[in-house]
């Protein structure tokens, strides 16, 4: 008999057989609450998780197991930790109940493993969770990965359409099959549990996780997450577990994560209850009806109130009103947001109703100090109790304690023909159509066609965040090699029609071809990193646009392939172009984009344009969108015989005022429309999310953590170089009559050996004294008026360099922020930089 069957029969000795699943647990009363991030739950809806979530024999089991279990086993069920900070041995000592695996984190710190390092990664996790403590008690681990849009944590896997594409399809029986197969290949690596769906609304296109969300109508979104639900884990089946091709799902994020203010990531819900249950809350009926075994926390608050705290939500509305049974899982580090928590500290979240913190690199001072508060009383042995059961509730539907949890594991399902051939249908089923004027679109067999722009031949800007790692800017076609890029599919497609198709970095030719298709947009980002000021799709440099302009001055049909997160102020570009294709993020299956745009030698398209938009089109750069140019459900057909005319080109908002002027760099990047690039005497480079050194090597920056996940970035000279942050001219001359001053927040890694200089608008003054006053650990603060670079000749009336800072060999700094901020101290000016 296999130990993990011999350890309930030992402990059912002790159990009773337990009535009806308990719904909501109560809380810690004391949590005060302002009225008006207290919800009243006859406002929302009601919901019941099915009974076939459990049944009374596994009750009685999981009865059993809490009678025999310590406190430590107990406290340790509450703790995820990110495979990146521990190791199998650790659980020996700490008794955790669950790992993740970050968008950053890989098997063995392989971020392009197969399936196998996955599946050996768990397994090793698994059997350390198994080795019975002193009491004879052992609690197998749950493995859950971010598999958002299939299973997008591994090269070869299916990768489908962002949501936001999947929302234009308005296909549910899709979005079943499309949870079906990111299941099959989540489970066939040994992973057990994905955090999706999404149920975002997004209001505010602004926000960088706009494309997570399947639609700002929230009953599209409720449809998709009931399918997406069903697709994962099947129909629950009572006294059943999970098959071995399903997974555990999570909805999320609870709540309202896409109604915050300016759409500010792990912002403020500042809207009424009403609002706050007719516009965000409707995914999350339908999922826990469908089933669905956990729900996440979101970052964000509702009018001040983290929901990593909110009791009234967490408690009250989502496991009381809508009878929800699962667990809930914070997000990263969520928890340290609460108000009086830190993310190594927080019993008011347990208390509030979360199950199981998301500590990815914070788990273990968390664990002793939650064990703490559970041995103090300050988390009740009721809500303790009550949080494990939740948890081992579902770990016994997922078959974690029976000998058949090995036959999770079917390394050929990852990629497989017919999962990808879904891949595809998806893609075109999530094309949108705004513009085809004198019918350019289809392509006719046999015609010369031009394929240019950014994105025609990148599986990066094609897949977008969330695609091999968190940001998803370093994926590559060697990646998937059962993928194609866009210019790919065209390519074979324009072909097999008797066709020629030429690929152009630039947009030149040889020979002058029949039709042009330019593919560009968006590059790759996730979560904050993709918040933009506005919603102008190239506020300054509008190369793009110049493209398309030039290449419809040579007389040629052109093709607008737009690759987006969200829709944008893109009036420009369609008036530059005969047809505009709304394509999204569509994954690695490009073949799809040609299905619906390249008639074949019979002069019919494999796929028609069926796809209509999850969002409203925005006629000008302002969010949220209030007139739209086109509104939500719109997209045109191949049948369609209207033609678009001239669109005005005025963004509706003052520009130079709308620029950030002020915040140059914060949360590890460049703030938009500024760009942060590295430099030496070989060149320079732009810094994105991904490890990048100069041309000469002589200076290197990657992405680190300080104080949330990748909010700083690290630079390390070994040699002259230096990085600057630049964009469009702005005047911020007034600023300095203000008072202003630059501030930098950075922390001194390595103090230099040699002069260090801090320039604004190309003026440059010596910095080397606050680059040698820092401990290691400390995160300085310097402030240098703007009058100081004035003085010293800087034009402030077009700034375009916002800062540059230069050194040399053995100067190491992490950088967290640079802005101008007011300032009524007086600074002495630094000399100028020799």
């Amino acid at each position: 008999m296999d130990k993990r069957v011999a350890l309930i029969s030992v402990v059912l000795a002790l159990a009773s057989c337990k009535g009806p699943v308990d719904q909501a647990a109560s809380y810690d009363s004391a949590i005060a609450l302002p009225d008006e991030a207290r919800a009243n739950p006859d406002n929302w809806p009601t919901a019941k998780s099915p009974a076939e979530l459990s049944s009374a024999a596994t009750e009685a089991k999981i009865d059993a197991l809490i009678a025999q279990m310590s406190i430590e086993q107990k406290v340790g069920q509450l703790i995820q930790a990110d495979i990146g900070s521990i190791t199998p041995d650790d659980l020996k000592t700490y008794p955790l109940g669950s790992l993740l695996a970050g968008g950053n984190s890989g098997p063995y710190g392989d971020e392009r493993a197969g399936p196998a390092e996955w599946d050996k990664l768990v397994r090793a996790f698994r059997a350390a969770s198994m080795v019975p403590a002193e009491n004879g008690v052992a609690i197998p681990v749950i493995f859950g990965v971010d598999a958002v849009h299939g299973h997008n944590n591994l090269p070869s896997a299916t990768v489908f359409p962002h949501n936001i594409g999947l929302g234009a399809a308005r296909d549910p029986e899709m979005i079943r099959r499309i949870g079906a197969v990111t299941a099959a290949e989540v489970a066939g690596s040994g992973i057990e549990w994905t955090f999706a769906p999404t149920l975002a609304v997004p209001k505010d296109m602004r926000w960088g996780r706009t494309y997570e969300g399947y639609s700002s109508d929230p009953e599209i979104v409720a449809a998709y997450g009931e399918a997406m639900v069903q697709g994962l884990q099947g129909t629950l089946v009572a006294d059943q577990e999970l098959a071995a091709n399903r997974v555990a799902a999570t909805a999320k994020h609870f709540l309202a994560d896409g109604g915050t203010t300016n759409g500010k990531d792990q912002g403020d819900a500042e809207i009424s209850e009403s609002e706050l249950v007719s516009q965000h809350a409707q995914g999350y009926p339908a999922a826990i009806d469908a089933g669905a075994l956990t729900v996440m926390a979101s970052f964000s608050s509702w009018n001040g109130v983290k929901h990593h705290g909110n009791p009234s939500l967490l408690t009250d509305v989502l496991k009381g009103r809508m009878g929800f049974n699962g667990f809930v899982v914070g997000d990263w580090n969520g928890h340290g947001q609460v108000d009086g928590c830190t993310v190594t500290d927080c019993p008011r979240a347990i208390n509030a109703g979360l199950d199981m913190f998301m500590a990815p690199d914070s788990w273990k001072s968390l664990y002793e100090n939650t064990l703490k508060s559970a041995k103090e009383g300050v988390i009740s042995a009721e809500r303790l109790d009550d949080a494990v059961r939740r948890i081992l509730r579902v770990k016994f539907k997922l078959g974690l304690f029976d000998e058949a949890t090995s036959v999770r594991r079917d390394y050929a399902a990852v990629g497989a023909p017919d999962h990808l051939a879904i891949a595809r249908e998806a893609v075109a089923k999530s094309l949108v159509l705004l513009k085809n004027n004198g019918s350019v679109l289809p392509i006719k067999p046999g015609a010369r066609v031009l394929v240019t722009g950014a994105g025609a031949d990148s599986m990066a800007m094609q897949s977008g965040g969330w695609t091999i790692s968190w940001q998803g800017t370093d994926v590559t076609s060697k990646d998937f090699p059962n993928g194609q890029t866009i210019w790919q599919g065209i390519n074979s497609a324009v072909s097999d029609a008797g066709g020629s198709a030429v690929l152009s970095d630039d947009g030149s030719f040889s020979a002058k071809p029949d039709v042009a298709i330019v593919v560009f947009g968006e590059t790759p980002y996730a979560e904050f990193q993709g918040d933009v000021p506005t919603l102008d799709y190239q506020p300054s440099g509008a190369t793009d646009l110049a493209m398309l302009k030039a290449l419809k001055a040579k007389g040629i049909p052109v093709v607008a392939v737009f690759l987006s997160g969200r829709p944008m102020f893109t009036n420009p570009e369609l008036n530059a172009s005969d047809a505009f294709v709304a394509a999204w993020l569509p994954g690695t299956q490009g073949a799809g984009v040609a299905d619906v745009l390249i008639a074949g030698a019979d002069g019919k398209t494999r796929r028609s344009f069926t796809g209509r938009l999850p969002f409203a089109w925005p006629t000008n750069a302002r969010s949220p969108v209030e007139q739209p140019l086109f509104p939500l459900g719109f997209g045109l057909t191949y049948a369609s015989s209207s033609n678009l005319g001239m669109l005005s080109e005025d963004p509706g908002i003052d520009l130079a005022k709308a620029v950030n002027a002020e915040n140059f760099f914060a949360a590890g990047r460049a703030q938009a429309p500024w760009a942060l690039r590295i430099s030496d005497a070989g060149g320079d480079r732009e810094v994105g999310t991904t490890p990048i050194a100069s041309p000469l090597k002589l200076l290197a920056s990657k992405s680190v953590d300080v104080r949330a996940q990748e909010d700083g970035k690290s630079f390390v000279w070994s040699g002259k170089g230096s990085l600057s942050i630049n964009g469009p001219a702005v005047n911020v001359s007034a600023l300095a009559d203000q008072g202003y001053a630059l501030a930098l927040g950075w922390r001194i890694d390595s103090p230099s050996k040699g002069p260090v200089a801090v320039s604004v608008s190309n003026v440059a003054l010596d910095a080397t004294k606050f680059a040698k006053s820092s401990k290691s650990s400390d995160i300085l603060i310097t402030e240098i008026p703007l009058e100081c670079f004035e003085q010293a000749g800087a034009d402030l009336t077009a700034m375009g360099n916002a800062l540059r800072i230069e050194s040399g060999a053995g100067f190491a700094m992490t950088l967290l922020s640079a802005k101008l901020v007011t300032t009524s101290e007086t600074t002495a000016c630094p000399s100028a930089a020799s």
